[in-house]
């Protein structure tokens, strides 16, 4: 193939598509190749159907040879980029966050109708970009978000993602395996905790783990329901009688999570499958009577 960039929309789209060598569909590297010029050049779908004309500079030129030599390194195109899309806004992301799933969005729309025309207060565990709080307060405005995270580096971008979409969202900084979550009177607790187990990480794509960040990513494989044990443990402390839980699983462990809550104080477990039918919700609802604790918060 040729190394001279053309000055055609469509020329250009098919050289970019030419260019990326990774393993992945034509589809996938149609669309890589689409958000590649959209970045770079603000050229759009209706540009190439048009086949505008172009013009790059040799600067330009550059950027575009060192953006397809990243993808080809595999590296994420959200992270080239610095967005990822997320249930109908972008967020900004760096290898310090997990970049926003589908399946997340699909969690979130569940806790968004199950709570629409209420207030509810909540926290999200393990906020990572804070995709999570905050859609769901731009889609509940009346909301009360608390998001957590241990990481200094995770906090950061998550109150950038808060500012650029105008949220109030309260930021704590604190690993909930280690201390204890200082939360009361919770309508619902909610987490996508890390549920790779390292024996996995064979199966996942050189993008994810190359790149991503392996403390959102991995748990043991001796203990792969850690993070789910700790968060509701911690759950039932902050709930109100009658508040809920909601998880993004693992799919080899969504029942597990589910038995895991019904053991302890939680009833009418769920198991919900996602759109590509792998269970990957779990959601359930904390029993405890309305004596249990003060209707204090911090």
């Amino acid at each position: 193939m040729s190394d001279n960039i053309p000055d055609s929309s469509k020329k250009l789209i098919q050289y970019v598509q030419e260019s990326i060598t990774i393993d992945s569909s034509e589809e996938e590297i149609g669309s890589l190749a689409l958000l590649t010029i959209e970045h770079l050049f603000k050229l759009d779908r209706n540009d190439i159907i048009q086949d505008r004309s172009i013009n790059l500079s040799s600067s330009d030129q550059k950027k575009l040879r060192k953006f397809i030599q990243r993808l080809n390194d595999n590296e994420p195109i959200q992270y080239i980029i610095g967005e990822a899309h997320f249930y109908g806004r972008e967020f900004i992301v760096n290898p310090a966050v997990l970049i926003p799933r589908p399946e997340t969005e699909e969690l979130v729309k569940l806790i968004i109708d199950e709570n629409k025309g209420k207030k509810p207060k909540f926290a999200d565990v393990g906020t990572g970009s804070g995709c999570i709080p905050i859609s769901i307060k731009k889609e509940l405005p009346d909301s009360k978000p608390f998001a957590i995270d241990f990481d200094p580096r995770v906090i950061k971008v998550a109150k950038q993602n808060a500012q650029r979409h105008e949220t109030n969202i309260d930021f704590m900084l604190m690993d909930i395996i280690r201390e204890k979550m200082p939360l009361k009177s919770l309508d619902f607790v909610v987490s996508n905790p890390p549920y790779v187990t390292f024996s996995d990480k064979e199966l996942m794509n050189a993008n994810v783990t190359d790149f991503e960040p392996a403390t959102a990513l991995y748990v043991k494989n001796e203990d792969p329901l850690l993070f789910y044990r700790r968060i509701a443990e911690q759950a039932i402390e902050c709930l109100k009688p009658n508040g809920k839980i909601y998880f993004e699983t693992n799919e080899k462990y969504a029942e597990d999570v589910k038995l895991l809550l019904e053991a302890m104080e939680y009833v009418e477990g769920v198991v919900i499958k996602d759109i590509s039918g792998k269970d990957r919700i779990v959601h359930a609802r904390y029993s405890g009577d309305s004596f249990s604790h003060p209707e204090t918060m911090s």
